[in-house]
């Protein structure tokens, strides 16, 4: 029992040290990957052969598996898509470059002033999501684990869902389109496990996650996980932390709801057809 709080009492006490120790020109760069899974069959994946399988989920890796930079200081950071990489995948057509429609754009937070700003396209239609930065009621563990040459505790929260996640989308069929719609609207969080290190003691981390006493380094929300791969403290070339200012400014419920009412029509004439086809066979 003594062990785990004697750990997390060294690790407290370089908390403290390193915070003294920070210059006013702190900047850090986290590298993080990004991989979402899916369930095929929620597509018609049953009446697919192993081969088509294949071939969809290599069509849809640019789309389900990315790579982002965290460029942070005290205050401020920006998290975006690898640009390098980006370029090499492309755009994709079809379902994946549907797909690719929410690939999120640069976001911008402020954990001081709680300002979050996100540059998104959405179709090719260019939005400003503009919001405050909300807080988790993170809950606090002893479990440790290494990531790299870090040290990371756990951390739990439940999550309100204020995007349109892609992963649990489904076509409705049929007369199975109620319950799904029933279902749906009873999904309204998700539990998140992340992974902190005060050896880095700092309340950012990727995306829309903050608020605990040490840079986040690992995440875990339903189907997605993103986790540091690299990590550069101080170099010589800086990066600018620019706010994005680009696009049709709304809040991230109003983007939602945009997002939202788009894939409704999508999932709604994706049933007719498969209707049709049914009904013909």
């Amino acid at each position: 029992m003594k062990k785990p709080f004697l750990k997390f009492t060294v690790l407290l006490i370089t908390l403290c040290v390193s915070v003294t120790s920070l210059a006013q020109d702190f900047q850090g760069k986290a590298y993080y990957m990004s991989k979402t899974t899916m369930d095929l069959d929620q597509f018609g994946g049953r009446e697919m052969t192993p081969d088509r399988k294949k071939q969809i989920e290599e069509r849809m890796k640019s789309f389900l598996e990315k790579q982002y930079i965290l460029t942070f200081n005290k205050e401020e950071s920006i998290y975006k898509e690898d640009e390098k990489l980006e370029a090499a995948t492309g755009g994709g057509r079809g379902f994946g470059g549907f797909a690719s429609s929410f690939t999120g754009g640069p976001k911008y937070k402020n954990v001081k002033s709680k300002e979050l700003l996100q540059d998104q396209e959405f179709f090719g239609k260019q939005f400003l999501i503009k919001d405050d930065l909300k807080d988790l009621e993170w809950t606090m563990g002893s479990e440790t684990k290494q990531i790299g040459n870090y040290t990371v505790f756990k951390a739990t929260a439940v999550k309100p869902i204020t995007g349109f996640d892609f992963s649990n989308f489904r076509p409705r069929r049929g007369q199975d389109a109620e319950k799904e719609e029933e279902k749906e609207e009873e999904i309204k969080t998700v539990e998140v496990t992340a992974w902190y290190t005060m050896q880095i003691p700092i309340n950012q981390g990727p995306d829309d996650y903050w608020g605990l006493p040490g840079l986040i380094l690992e995440v875990n929300e339903g189907r997605t996980t993103i986790l540091c791969t690299k990590i550069t403290m101080n170099s010589k070339d800086k990066d600018n932390i620019d706010k994005p200012e680009k696009g049709e400014v709304v809040t991230q419920k109003e983007y939602t709801e945009i997002t939202t009412k788009k894939m409704e029509e999508f999932r709604n004439n994706r049933g007719r057809r498969g209707g049709g086809r049914g009904g013909r066979n």
